[in-house]
Parts: C-alpha cells; structure tokens; sequence
C-alpha cells in the first residue's frame, strides 16, 4: 500500500541514553552467572529462549525471528517435512542425510542463533527464567561462547542506532513513503520496501523472506533514515459521544418533540 502527501515525515532520531557503564555491565547478568556455572539448560526470556550446554549458548530462538527451519527449508534446499522429522526426533543425522552438508548446517545454524539472540537479549519488563534440563539436539552443532554472544549482540544495537536511532520501525506496522526525488534503493533493500503495505512488520517481512530478521531491521532503518518507510500511525481515537446523546431518556424526548413539533 503506498501512501502520499498523507505519511507522516520520519522521526528525528532519538539520542541513545545506555550509558558506558551499563554497556560495560554486559547483556544479562543472569546468562553470564549461567556461563560461569557452565550450566545446561533453558533461559526463557520475554522475547524468545536461549538453550545453553555446559555454560555456552547451543541454540537460540524467538518469535521475532525466523527459526532455522526457515532458512533451512527457503535456502538450504531442505524439504519442510524433513526438518519437521528432524526436530521431531532430535536427530541433527537425519539433515545430514537428506542433503545438509556439515558446513551448510553450521552456517545456518550459527546465522539463526545470533539472529534469535539479538530479540531474546533485548531489555525485557520480566525477569528471565532458567530450567535446568538436558542440552539441545543441536548442541554440538557450533556452541558459542556467552561473551562472544554478548559482544555480537551491543554490535548490533551500535550499528542500528548508527545508521537510525529511532527503533519505530523494528516491531510497528510499517507504511511507504513516495517522496518526490525517491533515491535509489540497492536490490535487496528494494525487496524488504516492496513487502511494506501498512499491515506487516519487520519480523513478518523477515519470514516471509526467508531472511534474518536482524539484516532486515538494518534495511528498514536505512530505509526509514531515507525517508521510505514510517511506521504506522495509531488509529484516531473515536469521538465519544456526549452525555446528552448517550443519555436513552434525553434521546426519547428529542424524538418525543420531534414527533409533536411535526403536527
């Protein structure tokens, strides 16, 4: 859905108020005292799951992201029943038989685990919640140290808030913007703006994709710092009606002189 003359200008970036310190104190001081007790087990966050083994992170997942069964099944040639199969069974041997090499697998896996992470590490209103349990199926894929995931993660909000500091158009539907000297957009930022219609967000537009849904927050905000794309507006608030009006009795007694004044 494109929208003219009506869309709303971007917003003027919004000044990043973390301080050094709190970046310095690290993401989670709960998954760092996981790491240090090299626990095994699930942290459950309010934006997704990290699965640990022996204190490093195996296997991430969020609901802001696609999974890697997305990116196996939409890149790595995968049939979905067989992803299906794998994970119903635990069993990482049945991708390596049905065409997975190793290497593809590792690649993908090490791909949606950070992309997940970036969600579940996000400044959460709830406290995260750690079962200790036996490790993931896919724990000996490619484990990844809790300090290397933490430093990807500041990583990625640096690189975000450099390129735009309003973080509207990472969860908000989001519109298009015409502008009358429209710069050029790079192919791959083109086909995240072609599936911007008012109705989805950055996360359904990654899915939809088959993409990262970090890679595609960082096309967004490019996007939004060229002024293609806004997020949408909240609906108008109705109009309430006045107590006259939604009084039933005052009702009736306009009606009742109505009716008498047409004698």
């Amino acid at each position: 859905m494109t929208v003219v003359g009506t869309t709303p200008p971007p917003r003027l970036p919004v000044r990043d108020r973390t301080t050094a310190h709190q970046r310095a104190q690290g993401v989670s001081p709960m998954l760092t005292r996981l790491a240090d007790e090299r626990a095994t087990g699930v942290l459950d966050r309010e934006h997704g799951t990290l699965h640990l083994a022996e204190g490093r992170v195996v296997h991430a997942e969020s609901p802001l992201a696609p999974g890697l069964g997305v990116l196996l099944t939409l890149h790595g040639g995968l049939a979905a029943e067989t992803w299906q199969a794998a994970e119903d069974s635990a069993e990482k041997g049945r991708l390596l038989r049905h065409g997975v090499t190793a290497g593809a697998l590792e690649l993908a896996q090490v791909s949606a685990l950070f992309d997940a992470a970036y969600f579940a590490l996000a400044p959460s209103s709830t406290p995260g919640r750690f079962r200790y349990g036996p490790a993931h199926w896919l724990a000996s894929v490619h484990p990844v140290p809790v300090a290397a995931l933490e430093r990807e993660t500041l990583r990625r909000r640096a690189l975000l808030r450099r390129i735009w500091p309003d973080p509207a158009t990472d969860a908000a539907p989001l519109i298009r913007a015409d502008p009358v000297a429209a710069p050029a957009v790079p192919p791959r930022q083109a086909t995240v703006l072609a599936r911007v219609d008012g109705v989805r967000r950055a996360a359904d537009i990654a899915r939809e994709l088959g993409r990262p849904a970090f890679h595609t927050l960082v096309h967004l905000r490019r996007l939004a710092a060229a002024g293609l794309v806004s997020p949408q507006p909240p609906p108008a608030a109705r109009d309430h009606p006045t107590d006259a009006a939604a009084d039933p009795y005052v009702a009736l007694l306009k009606r009742v002189r109505d009716a008498l004044e047409a004698l």
